[in-house]
């Protein structure tokens, strides 16, 4: 009996993005350098699968710097830290190797310079989230104000409203930021913003990828973890851009293909930390149901590289 049609347009550009790349390449060279283990401080990128796979090479991933013997080298998450972890590393004397994405150093440098410059910073980002923990740690505890929503832009009392700057997390919605920019900058002529926008290059072209296949999809699954932040924007870009069976999935296991008709028209894209390996996995696992033809929406090409920190580019 033939199998039912099934049409997979791929999102692209889709899958890591430079930071992403550096911080995976951070660990293995660490690995290679000093032998393992090699600790890291929080996942270095949100992803199970390549969490694990390092893990397999000898890596080991602990919550905080107590848990890091001494006598081994740790690495920085790619999501940043707040100054007060390499100050703890330092009074410790552990070998420690920043994997900070350079699109999150830029932030941090920004938020000092505001501070700096006597202004108070407002941090437009997801409480609690690794990046936004880091960023609020690089200024002094209440010079930092954290905006999640458009109401938080309309109520919060900054200190002095004439003395403003804001910043941005990197892996934010464009256009939810947008809105709640205006509102800062309406409420707050003289703010001061950031000399180039803060959501980086990748999580801008991930969601430009999904709005322009977005309607003609009958269903889309992001890849990607439940606790990565450009991951689920996809998931809410795809239901805005006319999706209406938009999911956030880590495995191809957990696609439910009972919910495709023949003739149907799937999506799939992945988040800035998951691996090209799980889109194949994907379109691998689909095969076993239905006769698929694949197609690639193409939006913008991408050519970022980063350079590796000094002690392991040699």
């Amino acid at each position: 009996m033939p199998k039912p049609a099934l049409k997979i347009l791929l999102a692209g550009p889709r899958g890591f993005c430079a930071g992403v790349d550096r911080a995976i390449l951070i660990v293995e060279k660490a690995l290679e350098a000093h032998g393992a283990p090699v600790y890291v401080r929080h996942e270095i990128v949100h992803n199970r699968f390549v969490v694990e796979s390092l893990e397999a090479k000898g890596a080991v991933f602990v919550e905080e710097l107590d848990e890091v013997p001494n006598g081994v080298p740790v690495v920085f998450s790619a999501h940043g830290v707040p100054k007060s972890v390499p100050n703890a590393a330092d009074a410790r004397g552990l070998d420690y190797i920043d994997a900070t994405c350079p699109l999150v150093s830029k932030v941090h440098n920004e938020a000092e310079r505001h501070h700096g410059h006597g202004l108070q910073t407002i941090l437009i980002g997801h409480a609690n989230h690794p990046e936004v923990v880091g960023t609020m740690g690089q200024v002094p505890e209440g010079s930092m104000i954290l905006v999640e929503t458009v109401e938080d832009a309309e109520t919060f009392t900054p200190d002095n409203p004439d003395a403003l700057a804001y910043v941005t997390q990197t892996t934010l919605s464009v256009d939810d930021t947008a809105d709640i920019i205006d509102i800062l900058k309406r409420r707050f002529p003289s703010i001061a913003s950031p000399r180039k926008e803060d959501i980086c290059y990748a999580t801008t072209n991930r969601q430009s990828a999904v709005k322009a296949i977005a309607e003609r999809c009958d269903m889309m699954v992001v890849i990607g973890a439940p606790n990565s932040s450009n991951s689920k924007r996809l998931v809410e870009v795809a239901h805005k851009a006319g999706c209406n069976s938009a999911t956030l999935i880590q495995r191809a296991t957990e696609i439910s293909w009972d919910g495709l008709a023949a003739d149907s028209t799937l999506g799939i894209t992945a988040g800035a930390s998951a691996p090209e390996v799980l889109v194949e996995e994907a379109i691998a696992e689909a095969k076993q149901h239905f006769d698929v033809t694949v197609e690639e929406i193409k939006v913008a090409e991408e050519n970022v590289t980063f350079n590796l920190p000094r002690a392991l580019s040699a």
